[in-house]
């Protein structure tokens, strides 16, 4: 990993991103979003997966 070495919880992302909680949960069901993964019962980001998803936003 690049970044901080670990992953982003949903908090991190929004407030990175500037979106609410609720977006990401509503973007990862739509499959539209930066790409999550579920570490046990949780939603987790790579960093460096949510910084290349904003680069390929128009």
């Amino acid at each position: 990993m690049t970044l901080d070495d670990r992953l982003w919880g949903v908090v991190e992302t929004s407030h990175f991103l500037r979106v609410p909680v609720a977006t990401l949960y509503q973007w990862r069901h739509l499959g539209t979003g930066p790409e999550s993964h579920k570490v046990g019962r949780h939603v987790r980001y790579l960093p460096e997966d949510v910084v290349a998803w904003v680069r390929r936003q128009p």
